[in-house]
């Protein structure tokens, strides 16, 4: 664990941090694009639904994923005022919140099924969409705990072990997804259904490693987790008035990011192929720098809480230097080589659908290089924001951004009847002008005035 006596606030100290939960975003990444992968192999309208599919799962536990999701800074903060044992309590009462949140999601289930129905998604999409959509929903709980027991290891700066259980994940998603889709191994070939039991499975495993970390002798001893186990409505509290904006933000934000993927999906299997491998290259290249917003959002936190904002924006600093870079070599890979990334999604047997799809893709993965740039200074921006306190402004600037895109992008394929290429266009056109909000928040200086804890009275 990085000690505040360690060279604060540089690239060294913030990379020891971001490097392990890039990795772990990373290999998160890769269970996802390994199960539409395969899928696409199969044919185009399989990985359509996945992605369709499991976008909704995750919408329907973003809002708890948010609200949890703040224990990683709250933990930030305790240790860095030097109260260990408040840090066990958070999570805690993070993982009570995870089980009421349970049921909850199950029953929105006949909801969904009906809006999947209602969006005019090609009937060779939709019931495997229903297929992929229902099983992952039963994982979720195993989404919520793994999420608040990774937020702990981040918030004490230990985050190899949150890449270990990640690494973990992703091997035992893709072993099994390549035995269950295809049917290796004297297994039958499940496709879809493969698909999310691999996923859930992979999940799991990652969970495992967690918790076995977590309960550790030297953890248990260490944060006292013996005096953790009983409800803390204080620290409920807290997370409920600095976690819900960023709950409300996650959730509103991909219901809004959903919804453009269902207007795509609504134009036709070719439209919602390009825009399908389009965005899985999207994910490829941004979920990466969430592990950097996670290492700006604690290290800020932590320092927050020593009452040191001067280091804290150092670490902002170090950070948007190491994001420029990995975004430069995105942007190289966007421009430079757009058909050997399409061409990836190819499937085995020939594809009218994915022969017409491949234009268009290629013209919007393009497009799409225009605004990796500054994905790496938006994300640094607002991890800083969060691990202030400044939670509700991270909101409304990440919300507003995505629903004016949503809107804007509705008005251009439903009203004006614009091709698809025009209306990712004037998408990316959006986000590139949303973006300098919060850089003009964080410039004002806000945050800093910003108190999450009380004082240590002892």
């Amino acid at each position: 664990m990085l000690k505040l006596s360690d060279k604060q606030g540089g690239i060294k100290q913030v990379l020891a941090i971001a490097i392990p939960m890039v990795v772990s975003q990373s290999c998160d990444t890769a269970m996802i694009f390994t199960g539409r992968f395969f899928l696409a192999k199969l044919q185009p309208e399989l990985m359509n639904a996945a992605m369709g599919g499991g976008l909704t799962v995750f919408m329907m536990m973003s809002f708890f994923i948010g609200l949890t999701g703040y224990s990683s800074a709250l933990v930030a903060q305790y240790l860095g005022a030097g109260r260990k044992q408040d840090c066990a309590k958070v999570i805690a009462q993070a993982g009570i919140i995870s089980f009421v949140a349970y049921l909850p999601i199950l029953l929105c289930a006949p909801l969904i099924y009906r809006l999947f129905e209602s969006l005019g998604i090609p009937s060779a999409q939709l019931e495997p969409q229903k297929i992929y959509f229902h099983i992952l929903l039963f994982g979720v709980i195993i989404s919520l705990l793994r999420t608040t027991l990774s937020c702990f290891f981040s918030g004490i700066g230990k985050t190899r072990i949150v890449m270990v259980a990640s690494f973990m994940a992703m091997i035992v998603n893709a072993l099994a997804g390549y035995i269950l889709i295809f049917g290796k191994w004297g297994m039958p070939a499940l496709g879809i259904t493969g698909a999310a039991y691999a996923t859930v499975l992979g999940g799991l495993s990652g969970l495992l490693v967690l918790t076995a970390a977590y309960f550790s002798p030297k953890n248990w001893k260490s944060f006292s987790l013996a005096t953790s186990f009983k409800l803390d409505l204080d620290v409920i509290k807290k997370l409920w008035d600095f976690g819900s904006p960023t709950g409300l933000e996650l959730f509103l934000t991909i219901v809004a990011f959903n919804g453009m993927v269902m207007i795509f999906h609504a134009q036709g299997p070719v439209t919602a192929t390009a825009a399908t491998i389009m965005l899985n290259w999207d994910l490829v290249s941004f979920v990466p720098l969430i592990g950097l917003e996670i290492a700006v959002t604690s290290m800020v936190g932590r320092f927050m809480g020593a009452g040191k904002p001067d280091i804290a924006h150092k670490v902002v600093m170090a950070g948007l230097k190491i994001g420029c870079v990995y975004s430069a070599i995105i942007f190289i890979l966007f421009v430079g080589f757009p058909a050997q990334l399409i061409g990836v999604f190819h499937p085995i047997a020939a594809s009218d659908v994915f022969t017409q799809a491949f234009p268009i893709a290629l013209c919007m993965l393009r497009l799409a290089s225009l605004y990796v740039l500054v994905e790496s200074v938006l994300i640094v921006f607002i991890g800083a924001l969060r691990g202030a306190g400044d939670t509700f402004w991270a909101m409304a600037i990440s919300v507003g951004i995505h629903w004016v895109m949503v809107v804007g992008l509705f008005i251009a394929l439903r009203g004006l009847k614009l091709s698809a290429e025009q209306g990712w266009a004037f998408v990316v056109a959006i986000f590139l002008l949303f973006s300098l909000l919060v850089y003009l928040r964080y410039r004002s200086g806000q945050w800093r005035l910003i108190k999450v804890i009380e004082e240590n009275s002892l």
